[in-house]
């Protein structure tokens, strides 16, 4: 029989633990923070404990549900940045407060709590280890790291439309490079014109971009071309 008393003490413990591991969340400016970190796990804990009033075989399957229903609210948390995909550390981060509140909400408080403990262990320790070894020369670079490259293109004003057109061929010739923005200006010279092109890589791309540009730097009625490497991103 579950009493007033053990239904508080259960949901008290999953806001404390659920809010243990918000706190981390909230201080890496993540998505999903303390309340929300919070929230999910009060929610498991509070079905839980509504299927141990019901009885029966409730309980189990109140948590498949809370298991598959998890992932709706995950789900808003994963975007798609470029080439990147952010939010998953996110969404696993729910997914695990919904487990410790569910631990709460079947009276399992010890175990609740090793669970918490080891989820924000994870955080603490596996960050500093993942970028370790991401830096580590011995390993290649993901795939799936962005790279953003600046592109930028002197040309004659009669030219200009031309090679514009030409760039965007040759990013459309390779699936591994997105235009994030193309702009012109004259720069105060209407006889000249200054494309300036901003790429998304998968990967590092030095030897491409090396090449595209070299291509475009023989087409006639352009004075310079240039590239530059300006920053780099990863899961992490």
């Amino acid at each position: 029989m579950l009493t007033t008393l053990d239904f508080t003490t259960r949901l008290l413990m999953a806001l404390a633990l659920g809010a243990g591991i918000g706190i981390e969340r909230q201080w890496r400016q993540r998505i999903a923070g303390l309340r929300t970190n919070t929230l999910v796990s009060l929610g498991a804990a509070i079905f839980i404990t509504l299927a141990v009033k019901i009885g029966g075989d409730a309980s189990g399957r109140v948590a498949s549900y809370i298991v598959s229903g998890i992932g709706f609210l995950g789900a808003g948390v994963i975007m798609k940045d470029g080439m990147n995909v952010r939010g998953l550390n996110t969404a696993a981060t729910l997914w695990c407060s919904a487990a410790i509140g569910a631990l709460c909400g079947m009276g399992f408080i010890p175990e609740a709590s090793i669970g918490a403990g080891f989820i924000v262990m994870a955080h603490l320790m596996l960050r500093p280890l993942g970028i370790k070894l991401g830096n580590m020369s011995v390993f290649e670079k993901s795939e799936s790291a962005e790279t953003e490259y600046l592109i930028a293109i002197k040309c004659k004003e009669p030219v200009e439309n031309h090679i514009r057109v030409l760039l965007l061929q040759h990013l459309g010739n390779h699936d591994k490079l997105m235009l994030r923005s193309l702009t012109s200006s004259d720069n105060g010279d209407p006889a000249n014109a200054i494309i300036t092109a901003e790429i998304i890589a998968a990967g590092n791309q030095d030897e491409l971009m090396e090449k595209m540009v070299s291509r475009l730097t023989i087409e006639s009625e352009v004075m310079r071309v240039s590239w530059e490497l300006t920053g780099q991103q990863s899961e992490l």
